[in-house]
């Protein structure tokens, strides 16, 4: 899929490619922070048939849920790709020592092997979260690795052998 770029002189920048199944659509970015969705014309690339108007705000919720999807969806697909290795989900126990800390305090991957690649967050998904990410309570970790990494990183954040205190 081709995304093209669009100038738009005294409006923004536009963005606009065409699915597989042939549907033009695109992204309006205005110099106001307001973004339009559109949706054109099969008939006729330059109408525009529908477009939804998003606030800075609104267009961040949207930007958030496309990303979510798509990370659970990438990981979904390693997982059936690569054999031994797992992408899997640990709960952060809430009487952990890193509640309240930031991921890097785990150095989880020179402590284990295992990876983490995401924190789901309530309905959020933080793909590649920074050393300086700090975790909550309930936060549930996306972690990369073979099933004897796992459950090393699984007894590390639960506070086991090796566990900052």
């Amino acid at each position: 899929m081709t995304m093209e770029r669009i100038a738009l002189p005294g409006v923004g920048i536009g963005w606009a490619t065409t699915t597989r199944a042939g549907q033009r659509l695109g992204v309006v970015c205005h110099l106001t922070g307001q973004r339009d969705l559109v949706v054109y014309d099969p008939d006729d690339a330059e109408r525009a048939l529908s477009t939804v108007v998003l606030d800075p705000d609104e267009a961040r919720w949207v930007a958030d849920v496309l990303d979510t999807t798509v990370t659970v969806d990438h990981l979904t697909e390693l997982e059936r790709q690569v054999d031994g290795v797992a992408a899997v989900r640990l709960r952060l126990p809430a009487g952990s020592p890193y509640v309240g800390r930031p991921l890097g305090d785990t150095r989880a991957r020179t402590r284990t092997g295992a990876s983490i690649v995401a924190v789901v967050r309530g309905d959020r998904v933080i793909a590649a979260p920074a050393p300086d990410f700090v975790l909550r309570p309930d936060d549930t970790l996306v972690a990369v690795a073979d099933q004897r990494r796992v459950a090393a990183l699984a007894d590390l954040l639960a506070g086991g052998p090796g566990a900052d205190r």
